[in-house]
């Protein structure tokens, strides 16, 4: 596939360059509008800056959240753009919609070197339609706006939306350098991991996580397994685990795992077992054995922290999806940083597949220079590592 610099090469001074970006970065809930993590538009800026640098005009399209094909504010762009000139230092021009009249100005008007944010592309239908025709039309219009298309949004190519997949079919296409390291680094983890190769694995569901579980099960030398999805596991071993998390129609899968993974899947011994869902709620640390029927499990004690931690230690290869508690909530935090703070120590390369897991990073504070890689794209990597063609990448290949 072609490349960002293969772009630059040809030269974009005066240009108008179509940036498919991932800015669904996360807010505040206690304050709307304020970005809590900003990581994802951090991650895009080399590109926008190269091609700011360079001349170009630059048009940057990104979703944010799940509106319903139509505007919705809890949903505009508007702080992001506000963010991203922020970042770059220097002014973006934001436009109130993806191709009605205003972005239709707005990019008529843009100078060189000049950075325009369109409105949120999930305000309309043809962004996420199955249909062909409808998706179509929509990329149309988006291609329209532009000379060259650069998708740095890896977050986003799993899926197949105009601005994913059928945008780059009408423009000369180019992959942006974070989309390019993304695809090398999960090739890396994926084909030729160096042994010993640790996968730790979090989040609530087992179903989340099944097709990547099976993918990597025979590559692994251990799997280690937090998070709500363990009380499955648990269950399949015969423990109880009171109001915990439980997918009952996956017990028999999780036990056939078990039985496959041959002692190379690790469960927590202990955890910490809430009398509810708050940061407030009455809470210690019991045995796998002994969660209280009236108790969840929101967290993996000390002793699997340890157990964990001393999993890891001897890795060459650490691949981490998923929180091993309710790290939002400070008394369920620290089997996550714990998990965490020895992945950063192995002597080797570490993966921190984005979603819930980067964001955990940054929320407690972790040295991010300390893991080898951390993804923008949750879904897209555990899609990637399952072995699924991602129609993003696949679109920039042809």
């Amino acid at each position: 596939m072609k490349t960002l610099d293969d772009l630059l090469g040809e030269g974009v001074s005066g240009r108008r360059v179509f940036v498919r970006a991932d800015l669904n970065v996360p807010f505040d809930k206690a304050n709307p509008g304020v970005i809590s993590d900003d990581g994802r538009a951090r991650a895009v800026l080399p590109t926008l800056i190269a091609l700011r640098d360079a001349g170009a005009r630059v048009i940057v399209a990104s979703h944010l959240g799940r509106p319903k094909g139509a505007p919705d504010p809890k949903f505009t762009l508007r702080p992001v753009a506000t963010r991203l000139a922020e970042l770059l230092g220097s002014s973006v021009v934001f436009a109130d919609d993806t191709v009605g009249p205003e972005a239709k100005q707005a990019v008529e008007s843009l100078q060189d070197g000049q950075v325009l944010l369109l409105e949120n592309l999930r305000f309309n239908e043809g962004e996420t339609s199955k249909d062909d025709a409808v998706r179509g039309a929509f990329a149309d219009e988006l291609a329209a706006f532009a000379d060259s298309y650069v998708d740095d949004a890896f977050g986003a190519v799993h899926r197949k939306h105009a601005s994913v997949y059928d945008v780059p079919a009408r423009l000369p296409h180019y992959a942006g350098g974070l989309v390019l390291k993304e695809v090398e680094v999960l090739r890396k983890v994926s084909e030729t991991p160096e042994q010993p190769y640790v996968v730790v694995l979090g989040g609530s569901k087992v179903s989340d996580k099944l097709a990547v579980i099976q993918a990597l099960l025979p590559k692994v030398d251990k799997l280690l397994v937090g998070g709500g999805m363990c009380f499955t596991f648990l269950k399949a071993q015969g423990h109880e685990v009171g109001k915990s998390l439980l997918e009952a129609e996956m017990i028999s899968v999780c036990a056939d795992l078990l039985e496959q993974a041959q002692g190379r899947i690790v469960l927590p011994v202990d955890v910490v077992a809430a009398a509810e869902f708050s940061a407030d709620a009455a809470h210690d640390v019991v045995s796998v054995s002994e969660i209280p029927a009236d108790r969840l499990g929101l967290d993996i004690g000390p002793e699997s922290t340890s157990l964990f931690a001393e999993a890891v230690a001897g890795a060459k290869t650490v691949f981490w999806n998923g929180p091993m508690g309710v790290f939002e909530l400070a008394p369920f935090a620290a089997g996550t940083r714990g998990v965490a703070e020895a992945i950063t120590k192995i002597d080797g390369f570490s993966v921190v597949g984005g979603g819930d897991s980067a964001a955990a990073v940054r929320t407690l504070g972790l040295d991010e220079s300390a893991f080898g890689h951390i993804s923008t794209g949750g879904g897209a990597s555990l899609e990637y590592l399952e072995g699924k063609t991602l129609p993003g990448v696949a679109a920039l290949e042809k």
